[in-house]
């Protein structure tokens, strides 16, 4: 058993002053899924690794019901908390009240990042919960694929399966989506 897994055991038995040794040996981890995620964000987000990962440290530490069964679980639920930070900011920039109906106009002249406007990832979140009724274990690989940037690898370690299964709900949850989303 890992030093994390034990940790958040201890924390889960109770011991909550646990927290302040977790966050250093998680915390790299966690800016380099934060930083992959924002990389495939639209050109001038204002969000930081650093907040983003203290934002969903605190979303996941912090609640009083978190049953943590490995380190693959508890990286899980933070891909969990990196996209629900992610779709309340893209719902965020499309209500009117923060300027939703003015289209944003980028001054860099960046070519080629990937941008994801707020209704597409809206709609992505939408089959995404679609998907989880269907399909719980795709839902998850989707998830750690696309929000936490995580490699094949390291996502089927994360859902502690073998990365024949990975790729095989990799396949059907990518192709489940694109279905639902083009429709």
């Amino acid at each position: 058993m890992t030093d994390i897994t034990q940790i958040l055991q201890r924390i889960e038995d109770g011991d909550p002053s646990l927290s302040s040794e977790l966050l250093p040996l998680i915390y790299t981890e966690l800016q380099q899924l934060a930083r992959a995620k924002l990389s495939r964000e639209v050109a001038g987000q204002t969000l930081q690794a650093t907040d983003m990962v203290h934002e969903a440290y605190l979303r996941i530490v912090g609640t009083a019901d978190s049953n943590w069964d490995s380190r693959g679980h508890f990286f899980s639920a933070a891909a969990e908390a990196m996209r629900r930070i992610l779709i309340e900011r893209a719902r965020r920039r499309k209500a009117e009240k923060h300027g939703g109906k003015f289209n944003r106009i980028s001054l860099a002249d960046d070519a080629f990042a990937v941008e994801i406007s707020p209704d597409r990832m809206l709609a992505i979140d939408e089959a995404l919960n679609r998907l989880a009724d269907e399909d719980s274990l795709a839902t998850e690989t989707v998830k750690l694929r696309v929000f936490a940037g995580l490699s094949m690898e390291e996502t089927a370690m994360a859902l502690g399966v073998a990365s024949a299964t990975a790729y095989r709900h990799w396949s059907f949850g990518r192709a489940w989506l694109i279905a639902e989303i083009t429709r």
